[in-house]
């Protein structure tokens, strides 16, 4: 049996996935699974894909006949995953040599049930480290510690779910998975409920696995109705916070999170087609409205001016629609 399963999902990553793949290979070793997802590709990455599948030592590729999302791909590979732990690569990403070891000896050292670790950005060829924002490094935590406070960058803020390795039983036993209808912010619901249901975790200062910025057909570069699931995945991630024992500490941080993101989306709602900067506006501003409202209302006296414009102009045209 395996004793680390990296599951890597990809869709239309002819480019880049002989990179990944060259990384992996890099890191293979007796311990290691990798399930290639295959998201129903329409360029070469499901030939690449498949020659890889014969070549690289412990490779298994996993094939969707019909394309249905990053987070189906990275739940088909939590399906098919047999090691103790499991970490994620997106395709057009890679890591650098011996990564793979040093995660794995993070984990069991620490024995949490998650670690997580800094990771280097990559654009073109400039590289800048990523810091994750815990304020204690290399010792065992209580993950909710990891939250607040609101007005500060936290560990939750941090959404990406391949800078990490997971206790595979944890993430069974908490029942862990990606939404699969989300399409953008699935991996901001994922980090929430890790870090509200998990009992202890860590971090780590590896410096291995690189994540390319600026790919042109990323959804985090394109401004269509896919960019506006950040709004349904904050709504899930509210009803966790709601639904939380401790939920009064944990309110003002979502709230000024969500917040955030909908100042930020309204902000650049002109560069979006035009039919979703109109249903942005307009299911941004319901979403402030289904807000615990004494929390929001505290959350704006705290925002910036131009945050606080932004998301006042739209509770407004609200009021004015609801009248």
């Amino acid at each position: 049996m395996p004793k680390l399963s990296v599951i890597v999902p990809c869709r239309n990553v002819q480019d880049f996935a002989p990179d990944m793949l060259r990384s992996l290979a890099r890191n293979a070793g007796a311990e290691k699974e990798f399930l290639l997802v295959d998201d129903c590709s329409t360029d070469a990455t499901s030939e690449i894909l498949r020659q890889a599948a014969d070549e690289l030592p412990g490779a298994k590729l996993l094939r969707h006949e019909t394309n249905r999302g990053i987070s189906q791909a990275r739940n088909t590979g939590l399906e098919h995953a047999r090691g103790d732990y499991v970490t994620f690569l997106d395709g057009d990403d890679w890591y650098a040599p011996g990564y793979l070891d040093e995660l794995t000896a993070a984990i069991e050292r620490l024995d949490c049930d998650f670690v997580r670790t800094d990771h280097v950005q990559a654009t073109g060829r400039e590289r800048v480290v990523r810091r994750a924002p815990a304020r204690r490094r290399g010792v065992v935590l209580d993950p909710r510690d990891g939250i607040a406070p609101a007005e500060m960058a936290t560990m939750v803020d941090y959404p990406f779910v391949w800078a990490a390795v997971y206790r595979r039983s944890v993430l069974e036993e908490l029942d862990l998975r990606f939404e699969a209808p989300l399409r953008t912010a699935e991996d901001r619901v994922f980090i929430w409920k890790l870090y509200l249901r998990a009992a202890s975790c860590a971090t780590v200062g590896l410096h291995g696995v690189f994540y390319r910025r600026g790919v042109t057909t990323s959804l985090t570069q394109i401004k269509d109705a896919r960019q506006l699931d950040f709004i349904p995945a904050h709504d899930l991630i509210l009803d966790e916070v709601c639904a939380h024992p401790d939920a009064a500490r944990f309110l003002p941080k979502i709230v000024r999170t969500y917040c955030a993101m909908i100042a930020f989306h309204a902000g650049n709602a002109h560069e979006y087609e035009a039919t979703a900067a109109k249903r942005l506006r307009r299911e941004a501003a319901a979403a402030l409205r289904r807000m615990p409202q004494d929390v929001l209302r505290s959350t704006l006296r705290e925002l910036n001016p131009e945050r606080r414009g932004v998301l006042r102009s739209l509770l407004g045209s609200a009021r004015k629609a609801a009248a």
